[in-house]
């Protein structure tokens, strides 16, 4: 059986029986995990395991664990920095800000790795032009290739503990102030505008063979008058076709309020999934995505299943022996270092994130 087209959500620490008969269905090809599912390291390794071996091949298990902010498993977790402490960090040293997103990419894969977690939903592409705190320091800095700079860093430390990476979103949320849980943002700015700013981290990242990327529920009306996680233009023309990206397109959440302008959840999905989304994220809404499972039950396509492939977790470490490893050692001096380096009057560092921001 191979990996379907949605990726559901689940309700706690434990699946119930609806929740394994829903994993089974060949719609299904994954889920993403959130702060309500998680207890303790042996809680998650019970939970990651259990869910791999309902199929064969095992669905995906995702999770946002970027770092600052937004991060679902912390107690057991090493706290990681957000990812605008690296950006500032590269303003007094370069070499050791790449240094340091390198090492702490490393520790953040391995240790989900080490719990059966195959990737984060990470790292954040979009600029920082402080318009709204639903990027704010989720991203690396301002300057674009200062962020093509540093993800290609996180993402080869996520690579060297066997995991890959989903890189968002898509071509850029950083422009507008709305925040997409809540209502649709537009981006009022020409394609060319974008291609000589927002879109050069994506561009890098997508030279370098990122394996998956996440679109944003943004409005960018002077390119397309659907949202570019909706739209052709941007999924198959701009990003396929222009851009050369071969890897996996999640949606991002369908639940979220921007993304509701589509229609129901079913138009959504289907809208999604036309314009060249592979896995279509519904959270949150149970009824949804049972219905979502339902009609997309004979969704088979070959391509799809091998971009989705590529996701699967390639190492698993020993959870326990982790802080014996000389990477881990490393990644925790490299933390200590960047809060020894940071200011109390950080932009948006205390700002709390909703549960089912991506």
């Amino acid at each position: 059986m191979s990996l379907g087209p949605i990726m559901l959500d689940l309700a706690g620490t434990a699946l119930d029986a609806e929740e394994r008969e829903l994993l089974r269905h060949p719609a299904v090809g994954g889920l993403i995990l959130f702060a309500r599912n998680y207890e303790s390291p042996r809680q998650l390794a019970t939970l990651t395991a259990e869910i791999h071996a309902l199929r064969e091949p095992p669905l995906l298990i995702g999770v946002d664990q970027e770092g600052g902010r937004v991060q679902r498993f912390q107690e057991g977790f090493t706290r990681l920095p957000a990812a605008g402490q690296f950006g500032r960090l590269y303003q007094r040293n370069p070499a050791q800000a790449r240094a340091a997103c390198e090492a702490i990419g490393w520790l953040m894969a391995a240790e989900l790795r080490s719990l059966g977690v195959d990737f984060s939903f990470a790292p954040v592409l979009d600029l920082n032009r402080g318009l709204h705190p639903v990027i704010g320091d989720r991203a690396f800095a301002s300057d674009p290739q200062v962020v093509g700079e540093l993800a290609s860093c996180w993402v080869r430390g996520a690579h060297q503990a066997g995991m890959s990476s989903v890189g968002k979103h898509f071509p850029g949320h950083g422009g507008v102030a709305a925040d997409s849980h809540l209502e649709l943002p537009v981006d009022d700015r020409p394609l060319i505008d974008l291609e000589l700013d927002d879109l050069i981290p994506f561009r890098r990242l997508i030279d370098q063979g990122i394996e998956a990327l996440m679109p944003a529920h943004v409005l960018y009306p002077q390119v397309d008058r659907q949202p570019a996680g909706f739209s052709a233009v941007w999924l198959r023309e701009i990003l396929r076709k222009q851009l050369g990206f071969q890897g996996v397109i999640f949606s991002d959440d369908l639940n979220m309020g921007a993304a509701q302008t589509a229609g129901d959840p079913l138009e959504r999905a289907r809208l999604a999934a036309d314009a060249g989304c592979d896995m279509l994220l519904i959270c949150n809404n149970r009824p949804a995505a049972v219905g979502l499972i339902e009609a997309f039950k004979g969704d088979g396509d070959p391509a799809r299943a091998l971009r989705l492939l590529r996701m699967h977790g390639r190492l698993r470490l020993d959870n326990q022996r982790l802080p014996e490893r000389a990477e881990w050692r490393r990644a925790l001096t490299h933390i200590a270092e960047l809060a020894a380096g940071e200011t109390l009057d950080l932009p948006f560092a205390d700002r709390t994130t909703p549960e089912d921001i991506a």
